[in-house]
């Protein structure tokens, strides 16, 4: 073997470093999304299954044991946008399961995702388990409320007057698909009607304990039914 050939080796090594650099670099979203979304393809969702699918609002609660249900399980990841479950979708959707509760579309917004693309890719998703698990009962929540007096988030907290009109388009979007639609907003605002209440946040977007138990009060029926 003549130097050349070494010289050639090298050099594809490299470029091949390279390439792997990029692809790492050109990720779309969090490492926690990716290591959140390879734990989910590995864990199995069945037809006994109630799953609740969302970003951080939705992954921060602990679904099973606030209901008392051993059959929910939290598909919510932190950070999450409606692109970023439906590339995630297919271990969900393929587990065929009884009940889904829904609820995503802050984040898009806070990264002025428009509304039109937040509601089809809604749609999309909604599409995906009616064609390829049309037994799976969607219920659709509404987007919760923000608070703009917190400092902690403020491109979400910009989009606190966006909600509600995103919320009317969900609810039209529900009728259109024959869904359930859930509109929990109204039970999380102060006395402004619009912003998230002050007693069931710490920074203007997540909940508090005493928030996720209203969550559960309001939809203890659709759960249990």
């Amino acid at each position: 073997m003549n130097k050349t050939y070494f010289l050639r080796l090298f050099v594809v090594i490299f470029l091949l470093s390279l390439g792997g650099q990029s692809f790492s670099q050109d990720n779309k979203y969090s490492v926690y999304y990716y290591r959140r979304a390879s734990l989910f393809e590995k864990l199995r969702v069945n037809s006994n299954d109630i799953v609740f699918l969302g970003n951080s609002i939705t992954d921060g609660a602990e679904w099973n044991e606030l209901f008392d249900h051993p059959n929910i399980k939290n598909r919510g990841i932190s950070g999450d946008i409606t692109q970023g479950i439906l590339d995630r979708l297919n271990p969900i959707v393929s587990g065929k399961p009884a009940k889904l509760f829904l609820m995503i579309g802050i984040n898009d917004m806070s990264r002025s995702i428009g509304q039109d693309t937040i509601v089809d890719n809604i749609a999309k998703i909604i599409d995906e388990f009616q064609t390829k698990s049309p037994d799976t009962k969607i219920y659709l929540q509404s987007i919760l409320p923000v608070n703009d007096n917190f400092t902690n988030y403020k491109k979400h907290a910009a989009c606190q007057k966006q909600v509600p009109e995103i919320n009317k388009e969900l609810k039209k979007l529900a009728a259109k698909r024959k869904i359930t639609y859930i509109d929990l907003f109204p039970h999380f605002t102060n006395e402004t009607g619009i912003q998230l209440n002050e007693k069931y946040t710490n920074d203007g977007l997540h909940l508090m304990g005493d928030g996720y138990l209203v969550w559960v009060d309001l939809i203890k029926d659709y759960v249990n039914e």
